[in-house]
């Protein structure tokens, strides 16, 4: 990941609009800042939420609250809660989707 060249910029997350995402189940909540090839977002999966698709998108992504099941399409199942984070790269050998069973806050970096 490469930052672009921005000023310093604060974010206040409960000042930026929130965009619907359904899942297979449930939905994400985003809140996003985009600055040339970066996004970073605050995101919330709702109870029972399962994403509609495997992911090739390199991450960082840390728990803020709940409990994130990331499941690797080789099969491999992760569970992260408040605290935990995870790192994974663009196009790499992890396809991944998320998945929560009482819902998750997530800071994300891609």
């Amino acid at each position: 990941m490469e930052l672009p060249t921005l000023p310093f910029t604060v974010t206040d997350w409960s000042a930026v609009p929130v965009t619907e995402h359904p899942g297979e189940t449930g939905k994400a909540l985003w809140r996003s800042f985009l600055a040339g090839d970066l996004r970073v977002r605050m995101v919330e999966y709702t109870p029972g939420y399962l994403a509609d698709h495997w992911c090739d998108r390199g991450h960082v992504l840390f728990v803020v609250s709940g409990e994130l099941i990331t499941e690797l399409k080789d099969g491999r199942r992760f569970v992260l809660t408040a605290g935990m984070s995870y790192q994974v790269s663009d196009f790499g050998d992890y396809p991944h989707r998320s998945s929560t069973e009482i819902g998750a806050t997530l800071f994300i970096v891609d």
